[in-house]
């Protein structure tokens, strides 16, 4: 049966999971809640030997892993589910007040979470006849890798921590995952739990900031690594793994565009639109961050979009603060930068000086021209760029960025249409009619400076093991 640890305990402790045991360090941190910048909890930060410590006890733990039976790896991952499940009032009050989320939100990272493991005990890579004569048969056979540093972020700590873990384990490797130094709490925490269901050394935890990861990326005896963050850091990192021909997932930047086609019902379109820019303040991967709508639906489109923006205030169980104080100074530059350039602010974008947390309003930005900051680059806070577009060329050609490879949204109730434009543009997954969100059904990887290679669903799960045909002669 999974451990329980009961709520309501302002004395929590967290520790770094090694070899099945928790670790405590000399050196500690603490973390802002954003809502009150207030500290939280004491968190150690992992050493070296640390991280040395958990690399030989992962490699030693998948000589048994690796062979254990799918049966059992998908029994596991029930009692994964499980044990998220079990504490669900715990993870959930510290995952509120690491990310800013309310509780709601909270809570729905954590069961989420719980059913991407459940997903995936229903998944199984089957060996596959490649080839077959009066000669020779071959068989291709998923085979796992080894050890996976996961280096997740802070946006969706849980959720995103939880792919990479469970993709891992289910394939057979062993995971090490670091969470971002801003939320480290909630999946120290899921760890710690979760070594009462699953033997030493295979799923372990280390917290710290990016000295430990570059560690990690250079640690010879790291097979693979699964990150998620930014297109300067993912850089890094694949120039890292190359150096032991490390095999590397990444997910970067989303500068992703939502198109509103001339014949959308805006009625329906604009809270799905609010929707895809302002849920947890903007701070999703696959949020809506350029917006454009056909001018002949430009100024109805805006006069209902600033009344449902008007709604995401602190009250809104959607709407977040600003998940940290390095991400809210650069929200902030975004807003100077359109005052500098007298780009026009139809709603938001005050911030209350005498305030606690990281709150900046839902923010509306009336056609800023394409080679504006806030167009170029991918702001991850709620300010939403509106640009107009008349010719279908154009708008696929502006909205295909090198940075917009992640994913995209268009609204048009003609499928073939919709279905056309989507094919047109350069990004990994496209939603019709409905603002951008993963399924853990679909594979999701991005393109151009969005990532490399991919997560989710069953083809998510062919990165995170090798591919070896096996040649039968008869």
């Amino acid at each position: 049966m999974p451990s329980t640890v009961t709520n309501g305990d302002s004395g929590l402790k967290f520790y770094n999971i090694i070899n099945g045991k928790s670790r405590s360090s000399d050196v500690n941190e603490q973390v802002i809640d954003p809502r009150t910048e207030e500290s939280l909890w004491d968190v150690p930060v992992a050493s070296a030997d640390d991280l040395d410590d958990a690399v030989v006890a992962a490699n030693r733990a998948f000589k048994t892993w690796r062979h254990i039976s799918q049966e059992e790896r998908h029994k596991v991952l029930q009692d994964l589910a499980d044990c998220l499940r079990a504490n669900k009032e715990l993870l959930s009050d510290i995952h509120g007040k690491e990310t800013g989320k309310s509780l709601v939100m909270a809570q729905s990272d954590v069961e989420v979470s719980a059913l991407h493991f459940e997903y995936y005990k229903g998944i199984t890579l089957e060996d596959e006849v490649q080839y077959e004569d009066d000669t020779v048969k071959i068989i291709g056979t998923h085979v796992p890798i080894g050890v996976l540093a996961a280096i997740s972020p802070w946006n969706f700590p849980m959720i995103l921590s939880c792919v990479k873990v469970v993709s891992a384990l289910t394939t057979g490797n062993c995971v090490i995952i670091k969470p971002s130094p801003f939320t480290p709490y909630s999946i120290l925490k899921f760890c710690e739990l979760a070594q009462s269901v699953l033997p030493p050394g295979v799923f372990q935890a280390l917290s710290g900031g990016a000295d430990l990861g570059e560690r990690m990326t250079l640690h010879p005896d790291i097979h693979h690594i699964s990150f998620t963050g930014t297109v300067a850091v993912g850089k890094r990192i694949l120039q890292n793994c190359a150096k032991t021909m490390k095999k590397v997932v990444l997910e970067m930047a989303g500068n992703n565009a939502a198109i509103i086609c001339e014949d959308a019902d805006l009625e329906k379109v604009v809270p799905s639109v609010a929707i895809g820019c302002f849920f947890h303040a903007g701070q999703v991967c696959v949020a809506s961050k350029r917006i454009y709508v056909h001018e002949s639906l430009y100024d109805r489109f805006m006069e209902l979009f600033v009344e449902e923006a008007a709604k995401y205030t602190r009250d809104n169980i959607m709407f977040a603060p600003v998940s940290n104080r390095v991400n809210f100074e650069r929200a902030k530059s975004f807003l100077e930068d359109c005052r500098k350039n007298s780009y026009e602010i139809i709603s938001g974008g005050e911030i209350k000086s005498d305030e606690k947390g990281f709150w900046l309003p839902p923010t509306i930005v009336a056609k800023p021209p394409d080679d504006a900051l806030l167009v170029r680059e991918e702001q991850f806070a709620p300010i939403a760029p509106i640009l107009t577009w008349s010719d279908e060329d154009d708008v696929v050609s502006r909205a295909n960025l090198d940075n917009s490879g992640l994913g995209a949204s268009l609204y048009t109730p003609d499928l073939d249409k919709a279905r056309r434009l989507a094919q047109r543009l350069e990004c990994g997954s496209v939603w019709i009619n409905r603002f951008e969100r993963p399924h853990f059904g679909a594979y999701f990887g991005g393109w151009k400076l969005s990532g490399f290679g991919g997560e989710l669903g069953k083809h998510g799960l062919y990165n995170y093991c090798q591919l070896q045909s096996l040649h039968f002669h008869k």
